[in-house]
């Protein structure tokens, strides 16, 4: 194995370019890393410069590692070489909670059985749909109204707090302090009610994902996701970004929105979440 240097890292995130959608998680790491956003991974590979696996897991060196989830990430071309990282190797750190997401679903019984053998428990987390928009011209806009239009804008720092009491995984001080690393450091998109203050937003994981696309009750029924989702979309494909998002495979409500925006999936695909050592 071999932990990939900066200028690494940049070749590699040339290489997944090349392997879309499935290797689009991993490739959104090392885009945000490449550009100096704040990380707490390394990146390994089996060999290089032709490596078939790629994982990036907590940097052992990192303080801030500790502070945030046990994240992990892998795309591999070689499902043999992949098990033998995670089984003998020490790809990942066996004896510590983390969590495995948007991997292949194909590879969850190897997951298991690996997790077997090291006799660590493991739980199913989330099966979800990963849509992206492989051309911005494939982008199906709603017309906004000028009114609308001036309400739009990024997240402060400060609304922090009203994104982590709205967030599903959120309402825990790490949480609230991902969301404002996350709103400091990516992109984010707003709208605004006659005070200022957001009523329905959306946001831009360190994987680059769009992710907590929420509108307060209230506010429903308006069309704000659909502007939201839409400018989002255009401003990360002005910056560089590949635009993408996970939905659970339950939320149907969204994967059909993100359908009718545009938004297209490899049919034959899926993506998982694992936890390891809860």
């Amino acid at each position: 194995m071999k932990v990939l240097n900066k200028d690494e890292l940049k070749v590699a995130e040339a290489v997944l370019l090349n392997h879309f959608p499935r290797s689009i998680k991993v490739y959104g790491f090392l885009h945000g890393i490449n550009r100096n956003k704040p990380s707490t991974l390394e990146v390994l590979v089996d060999t290089w410069p032709d490596f078939k696996v790629i994982i990036c897991r907590p940097d052992p060196k990192n303080r801030r590692a500790l502070q945030f989830v046990k994240k992990v990430a892998y795309y591999s071309t070689d499902e043999q070489i992949l098990r033998k990282m995670l089984a003998e190797e020490n790809a990942v750190d066996w004896s510590t909670y983390f969590l495995i997401g948007g991997f292949d679903v194909s590879h969850a019984p190897m997951l298991k059985e690996v997790a077997a053998e090291r006799e660590v428990n493991h739980r199913f987390y989330t099966l979800v749909h990963l849509m992206y928009l492989p051309d911005i011209g494939s982008l199906l806009a709603p017309e906004v109204d000028r009114e609308l239009e001036a309400r739009v804008s990024p997240l402060a720092p400060s609304h922090a707090e009203l994104v982590n009491q709205t967030w599903k995984f959120g309402g825990s001080e790490k949480g609230f302090r991902n969301i404002q690393k996350l709103i400091s450091s990516f992109p984010s998109c707003c709208i605004t009610d006659g005070q200022g203050q957001p009523v329905s937003w959306i946001l831009v994981y360190d994987y680059c994902a769009m992710g907590m696309l929420y509108t307060l009750p209230e506010h429903r029924g308006k069309g704000y996701a659909k502007v939201l989702i839409c400018s989002m979309a255009r401003r990360l494909h002005a910056e560089g970004y590949p635009v993408y998002c996970f939905i659970e495979e339950e939320n149907t409500l969204s994967h059909r929105l993100f359908t009718k925006l545009g938004f297209t999936e490899a049919p034959s695909y899926r993506a998982a979440w694992f936890e390891f050592n809860f």
